[in-house]
């Protein structure tokens, strides 16, 4: 790790992003030291913090973000085990057996939530990597975030079956929503986001009981748990109708979220329309 942090440093990287299974690593790292090694006697920290006096760096604490973060990191970890272990969304015949659970910042601000992985997520592990994930990506960029300082997730974790099933997808029920609303929530509870972006209607429906068309949710004002929640376009919506006009109401609703978290907004922001 540390020869990776070098070469990034030579390259005249300053600093990278770490996914959560990366800051689940890093926040198991102590336990897993201190089972190799006995722990230090206090005569022996009372001596390493003399010595760590006249160096601030080595002395410095933990930032309390970063101590949140990992905290944050691990609870999700909690909840990923146990949808893993729940038999009755492991054993629903209508859905397919790998889980896809969420990816970003455990400790974001802004959390966006899609309908269920598909065939390109179920294969890479992780939500919104194929065509319409790409496009998430682009959009984030345009709000100047990155992916990794954001929280991505789904409202069903599997991908809902289709008889002869190739990369064909489909939307999930209802019935098939309602048994991962608990954990959702608890996600939501535990990421403690500003605002939540609902991504088309169908996570409209799993998380604010919507049932309406896009069009209308996206003017309507929702919160889930407290949270401000927008609804808007899929990014799929996007590729299927790619017409500007179209490609406009996503990012206005983009620009709603900014304006919740207090992101400023340049005037080259206000005049976008995603490509």
């Amino acid at each position: 790790m540390l020869r990776y942090l070098q070469a990034e440093r030579e390259h005249g990287r300053s600093q990278i992003w770490l996914s959560t299974e990366a800051l689940i690593a890093l926040g198991d790292l102590p336990a897993r030291l201190n089972a190799l090694n006995p722990p230090l006697t206090t005569e022996t920290r009372v001596q390493e913090m003399r010595t760590d006096v006249g160096n601030p760096t080595l002395s410095a604490a933990v930032p309390a973000s970063e101590s949140v973060a990992r905290e944050k990191a691990r609870r999700l970890r909690e909840i990923r085990m146990e949808l893993e272990a729940d038999a009755e969304l492991v054993g629903m015949e209508s859905l397919r057996d790998t889980l896809v659970f969420a990816v970003g910042n455990p400790d974001a601000d802004l959390m966006l939530v899609g309908e269920a992985p598909g065939a390109e997520e179920e294969k890479a592990g992780e939500p919104f990597v194929g065509p319409a994930g790409q496009l998430l990506t682009k959009i984030i960029k345009a709000m100047g975030l990155a992916r990794e300082q954001v929280y991505i997730s789904n409202i069903v974790k599997f991908r809902p079956k289709i008889p002869n099933q190739t990369t064909q997808n489909r939307k999930p029920t209802r019935d098939e929503m309602a048994p991962f609303r608990p954990y959702v929530a608890r996600e939501v509870e535990v990421v403690q986001p500003k605002v939540i972006v609902a991504l088309g209607g169908t996570a409209a429906e799993g998380l604010v009981d919507y049932e309406g068309s896009v069009g209308s949710a996206r003017m309507q004002q929702h919160d889930f748990r407290g949270i401000p929640t927008l609804v808007t376009y899929h990014p799929s919506y996007l590729l299927r109708n790619p017409a500007l006009s179209e490609r406009r109401k996503l990012w206005e609703d983009c620009m709603k979220a900014m304006e919740i978290l207090g992101m400023p907004i340049s005037t080259k922001q206000r005049g976008f329309f995603l490509e």
